[in-house]
């Protein structure tokens, strides 16, 4: 591995130290080195905050004039919540700039390099580049196409089924799985369920991590009638996090005032077959910077996302369990398709063992998926 390869994977381990804080911002690292000495690190911490490489250059101090820094991503140019990176960087005098990929957000694209090179700083750009746009992924749908990200978060058996016939399904997965998929929820800014698994499991939605520090996503209920009872656990936990009902105009208005008396958001989405237009609910999601979406549905809310091409990820956790039974719920229900052709593929697999659960993490591709889809 060349010096250049070695620190350009220090400054993406460094900006995953942000994961599920950065939001709508992209995670970034930074490294100032001097000769072949490491003088200053940082990440982006939160929207809002120091960027990665005013950080790295305010730890390098004097020691980064004529120093090479490396980024995950092209240095901003652009005033938003903080100044223009650019001028940071060449005030401290940096005489070089590693970069893995150009900012794909058009306010940037290419002008951070440029503004760069204007002032005799050298740059190259490209170094691990196809891991930088992974670890950016969730960034790069939102800023590219004005979607979420969307991850879908299945735990079933051999034979596909997520619970009983009776409904039953705790729990499918052991507690190293379950502990992994409180991660997801940790790095997500939100949470979406459908109505039928409030009613069957009433979970709270929160996030629960051996040892705390979690972050609790907003949690949205898809409901098109209003049925969440004012009860429910999503509601009366102590949880900070927000609460969204998604409703349709067939949901009483008496209940959605009895739920908003409650501290519930009801937002009235457009209805698509009589339920909630998913993607409509997307992009209200999107309009509010929740670029991080993880659904922990049943096989009616994810179909009908598979369906209109809204799923971006999939983990599926698959456990040495055999249920049976036509009747037992499967992790997509929905009219299914035919011929076997027009099948969904999942692709760039990715495979990992926790005790006896399998999860296989990959993306869901077809002839009908979006055009926003990410190069990976």
């Amino acid at each position: 591995m060349d010096a250049d390869d070695r620190f350009m994977w220090m400054a993406l381990d460094l900006a995953r130290q942000g994961r599920g804080r950065t939001s709508p911002n992209p995670m970034v690292g930074a490294v100032v080195v001097q000769g072949s000495e490491v003088v200053g690190t940082g990440y982006h911490q939160a929207a809002g905050s120091p960027h990665a490489e005013v950080i790295a250059l305010e730890k390098a101090g004097d020691k980064a004039r004529d120093a090479t820094l490396y980024m995950n991503l092209e240095p901003c140019s652009h005033h938003g919540r903080t100044g223009p990176c650019t001028e940071v960087i060449i005030r401290a005098g940096v005489s070089r700039v590693v970069a893995a990929m150009v900012d794909p957000n058009p306010l940037v694209s290419g002008r951070g390099f440029a503004r760069l090179a204007d002032v005799g700083i050298k740059i190259k750009e490209g170094i691990l580049e196809p891991k930088a746009r992974q670890l950016n992924e969730t960034f790069i749908k939102f800023i590219t196409t004005g979607m979420p990200f969307v991850s879908v978060k299945v735990a079933m058996s051999l034979d596909g089924k997520i619970g009983t016939a009776t409904g039953e399904s705790h729990w499918i997965t052991g507690g190293k799985a379950r502990q992994f998929a409180h991660r997801l929820r940790d790095h997500s800014d939100a949470i979406v369920v459908g109505i039928e698994t409030v009613l069957k499991d009433n979970p709270q939605l929160t996030t629960r991590i051996e040892g705390g520090g979690g972050k609790d996503p907003v949690r949205v209920v898809v409901d098109s009638t209003a049925r969440l009872p004012l009860d429910a656990r999503v509601i009366e936990s102590s949880s900070s996090a927000h609460v969204i009902l998604a409703v349709t105009e067939k949901a009483s208005p008496d209940k959605c005032r009895a739920l908003q008396g409650k501290g519930v958001e009801v937002i009235i989405l457009p209805s698509k077959e009589g339920r909630v237009d998913v993607a409509a609910l997307m992009k209200k999601l999107a309009d509010r910077e929740l670029t991080a979406v993880l659904v922990e549905g049943g096989g009616t809310l994810n179909y009908s996302l598979l369906e209109q091409s809204l799923i971006d990820k999939l983990f599926i956790f698959i456990a040495p369990l055999i249920i049976g039974g036509k009747e037992s719920p499967t992790a997509f229900a929905g009219t299914g398709i035919t011929p076997l052709s027009k099948a969904w593929s999942v692709e760039d697999v990715e495979l990992k063992q926790f005790d006896r659960d399998m999860l296989l993490i990959g993306y869901p591709v077809s002839g009908k998926q979006n055009s926003g889809a990410i190069s990976r």
